[in-house]
């Protein structure tokens, strides 16, 4: 089982829930990655009773070369008396979390800016496209003297967003940061 994890504290309380689905597990290993893909500056990992390096450690290295980031796994293992062996047991967890990573559905994490937009009635059909083309999401929207949008804007936009409000604006739209 696989779950969104943008921080520690949601990785660990994903484990605590599947501990909770599952009580009665011999084992509950899991393994995170809270940051982007393949960084390691917050991750986790626990073999929860199995022999040492055989479930967290390769449920973290399956992960970290998934290219996918922000995700916490979970492998709830009932012993049926069949002994792996400690290679069995790296296998089978690593192979687990790769099959729960092709079924997953992901999106790209874009991230962003909240601003402000001050703008005359005659730019909006202009600024509408605009927004539309530089991917921009209008979060609210106020129609008074002027019309004020408070935008989403992708971090790596704002400053060709300012500049094309100011072309299609002929300068009298703002663009302020919130």
């Amino acid at each position: 089982m696989a779950a969104h994890a943008p921080d520690a504290d949601a990785a660990h309380a994903f484990v605590d829930r599947i501990r909770a689905e599952f009580p009665d597990a011999t084992h509950h290993c899991w393994a995170f990655v809270a940051g982007p893909p393949g960084s390691t500056t917050h991750v986790g990992m626990s073999d929860d009773g199995e022999p040492h390096g055989t479930a967290g450690r390769p449920m973290l290295t399956t992960l970290l070369h998934s290219g996918i980031g922000e995700i916490v796994a979970v492998s709830a293992r009932y012993f049926g008396g069949v002994k792996l062996g400690t290679g069995g047991l790296s296998r089978a967890y690593s192979g687990g979390t790769k099959l729960v990573l092709e079924t997953l559905p992901t999106e790209e994490k874009v991230d962003r800016v909240s601003v402000d937009l001050r703008l005359k009635y005659t730019d909006v059909d202009a600024l509408q496209r605009l927004m539309a083309d530089l991917d921009i999401v209008i979060e609210a929207e106020t129609y008074e003297t002027d019309v004020c949008y408070r935008c989403s804007v992708p971090s790596d936009a704002l400053e060709s967003f300012r500049e094309a409000v100011a072309d299609a604006t002929r300068g009298t739209g703002a663009v302020c940061e919130v």
